[in-house]
This record gives structure tokens, C-alpha cells and sequence, in this order.
């Protein structure tokens, strides 16, 4: 199990295809899924090494344990995917709603309880949230809702699952990340000058904040923010 493989789920794009790239770059076997098996397999032969490449959709959880049938013994698993969704509650759409509820809960449980009998003892589990529960914005009630699902789903999941590892990550603005890197300078700046580091979180800062989660022996239970400070201010 010591040598079992890094599953990063949601692992095609984003921080998941950093964290992805990071184990691929130390020689551990990496298995990425994406909702494209095509695309999934050409991001793993981007990254070299022993990286193979799934289809999962998250947002079809009675599909999900077929999916990852084929993954042997597990050391670390990462579930990256995300979905945006601004939905208003006077403009509520509720398929939108319900399909991002059923990703980030139903979905990342399910995930978890598929592979579940190819995780030992030392195996570990981080989860994907985001500071929306912390800091909510308009349109913003389904992603401030599903993180804060998060950040109690994992003190369930580390009590029932123990001696496997469970923790989330909440990164805030993630400046130099796809959905972030374009936006205009002035939207950047409002949220930079608001963290006593004076400096946006980047990807490679979350890489190592998920890295510090899924190895640390002692850490589990824990809802960690990688803000710069930005929930201080």
C-alpha cells in the first residue's frame, strides 16, 4: 500500500492536473480522471511517467464505482473537480443547483466509498472546498453551501474512516489559475491588497498545502484555507 497510487480526481485541468503533475515529477504512479476519457488520456501523456487517464463524471454517481473498477491499491486520493455556479435564489435554477450538490456531496462521497476497499491504514483523502463558505458573494449560495458541506463531510469521513486521513483545502483567489490569470488587473488588485502578504495564493502554494495534507501522518480532520491571510482582513 506504501507504493499504492496517487488518484486525483478532477485531474484534467486547474489545481488537480498541478497536483497531478507534482506525484507524476516524483516518479509515483498517478491516475487522473476527467469527464473526457480522451482528454483524460492526453493530459497523463503530457505528464509522463506512470500517469494514466479515466472518465468519471461526478455528477452521475450511480456511475462512478464502474468508472474506478479498474484502480488498484490506493495511497492518495484527491478529489479536485469543481464545478462554478452562479445561481441567484430570485433567479434560482434548480437543475444547476442540483447538479452541483450532487458533484461536490453525493459525488465526492461516492468516489471515496468506491475505492475505499483499495485503501489501507496509511492511505490519505483531501477534498476540494473553497473560501465561498467563508466569504459569500451574490449568486453564490449553492458553491457557499456545497463548501460548507465540505468542511463537515470531512470531520465525518475522518472519525468513520480513521485510521485513514481525511482533510479539505479551501485556496482562495488563485491568481496565476486558469479561471483567474485573464481577469482584469483591477479585480486582481482588490483582492490582492486585501491580504497582509500582499500577494494572490498560487497554484504551486495549493500544491504544496494538498501535499502537506495527504502526508503529514498527524494531520487529519482538518479544513485548511490557503488565503494569504485574505480571511483576516
Amino acid at each position: 500500500m506504501a507504493n499504492g497510487a496517487v488518484v486525483v480526481i478532477g485531474g484534467t485541468h486547474g489545481m488537480g492536473r498541478e497536483v497531478a503533475s507534482h506525484y507524476a515529477a516524483q516518479g509515483r504512479q498517478v491516475v487522473l480522471s476527467g469527464r473526457d476519457a480522451d482528454r483524460a488520456k492526453g493530459v497523463a501523456a503530457d505528464l509522463g511517467g506512470d500517469t494514466s487517464g479515466i472518465a468519471l463524471e461526478l455528477s452521475e454517481p450511480e456511475q462512478i464505482a464502474a468508472a474506478l473498477a479498474g484502480i488498484g491499491p490506493v495511497r492518495h486520493l484527491v478529489i479536485a473537480a469543481i464545478e462554478r455556479d452562479e445561481n441567484t435564489a430570485r433567479e434560482y435554477d434548480v437543475a444547476r443547483a442540483v447538479r452541483l450538490a450532487t458533484l461536490k456531496l453525493v459525488g465526492y462521497t461516492e468516489a471515496i466509498h468506491a475505492l475505499l476497499d483499495r485503501m489501507g491504514e496509511e492511505s490519505s483523502i483531501v477534498l476540494f472546498g473553497g473560501l465561498a463558505k467563508d466569504r459569500p458573494y451574490p449568486g453564490s449560495t449553492t458553491v457557499t453551501t456545497v463548501n460548507g458541506g465540505i468542511s463537515t463531510m470531512i470531520h465525518t469521513l475522518a472519525v468513520e474512516l480513521a485510521p485513514i486521513r481525511v482533510n479539505a483545502v479551501h485556496p482562495a483567489i488563485v491568481g496565476d489559475s486558469p479561471y483567474w490569470r485573464d481577469k482584469p488587473a483591477p479585480v486582481l488588485e482588490a483582492f490582492r491588497s486585501r491580504t497582509p502578504l500582499g500577494r494572490l495564493v498560487s497554484m504551486r502554494d495549493v500544491v504544496g498545502a494538498v501535499a502537506f495534507l495527504l502526508e503529514n501522518p498527524s494531520v487529519t480532520g482538518v479544513n485548511l484555507p490557503v488565503d494569504g491571510g485574505w480571511l483576516l482582513m
